[in-house]
């Protein structure tokens, strides 16, 4: 079975600062992803239910609100309780570090930030999708 990568790509939270997820979300779409974009203020289950309601293989969380180390685990908790072990989260935003490396022994995938070229993001999606599902990427 071939398809294209569907990433889901939202803005939890109160965040209200969404071009660096309109640049992701148009690099995903120009490299041949399929992208449902969810839009501002999402909440955990809003961008969980939507994963599933989609199909998708990713799901990407922008987030500059410093809420990171609350917003991320509580949507990798919420995806683990509804079975999505096979979907990637990942994301990117104003994130530490440190924080990053917290949030990936957390089971959260690869995080990006400020000035993270769209291609390098793209080529981690596309590597960890090929690696994990049973299907041929298109």
């Amino acid at each position: 079975m071939e398809r294209k990568i569907r990433i889901l790509i939202a803005k939890p939270g109160l965040d209200g600062h969404d071009r660096g997820a309109k640049v992701m979300a148009a690099a995903c779409r120009d490299a041949g992803m399929e992208v449902i974009y969810t839009g501002l203020r999402q909440t955990p289950e809003m961008i969980v239910n939507a994963a599933i309601q989609e199909d998708v293989d990713i799901v990407a969380l922008s987030i500059l609100s410093g809420a990171h180390m609350t917003l991320f685990p509580a949507v990798l908790k919420l995806m683990k309780e509804k079975g999505l072990n096979d979907v990637l989260l990942t994301g990117g935003g104003i994130i530490p570090e440190e924080d990053m490396k917290a949030l990936e022994a957390l089971g959260v995938g690869k995080l990006f930030g400020p000035g993270t070229n769209t291609q390098e993001a793209i080529e981690y999606m596309k590597n960890w999708v090929s690696k994990h599902r049973t299907y041929k990427v298109v």
